[in-house]
């Protein structure tokens, strides 16, 4: 998804038709488009944080967490965390 707060991220550019070399080996995803080609469609389409007046969608945005933080309602976290969590 490209239409957040967060900086351009090559994902945003990516066109049906584009070559992407995968290299499992190393570790690596390359979307195979020239620079300026990119910088092209970043300019036709550029990213905007979204927004809403009222809503579900307001409520979203102002309280759902980002993935590192588990990707839900803000409300729904813990009040506190006691000790660490328990690995095998």
């Amino acid at each position: 998804m490209c239409d957040s707060q967060y900086p351009r991220r090559p994902a945003c550019d990516v066109r049906s038709g584009d070559r992407i070399r995968l290299s499992v080996a190393n570790r690596e995803i390359a979307l195979l488009v020239d620079d300026a080609e990119l910088q092209r469609r970043a300019q036709a389409n550029p990213v905007t944080a979204p927004t809403a007046s009222r809503g579900y969608h307001r409520l979203f945005l102002d309280t759902v967490t980002q993935a590192d933080k588990g990707a839900d309602f803000d409300s729904l976290r813990a009040a506190e965390t006691r000790g660490a969590i328990p690995r095998k």
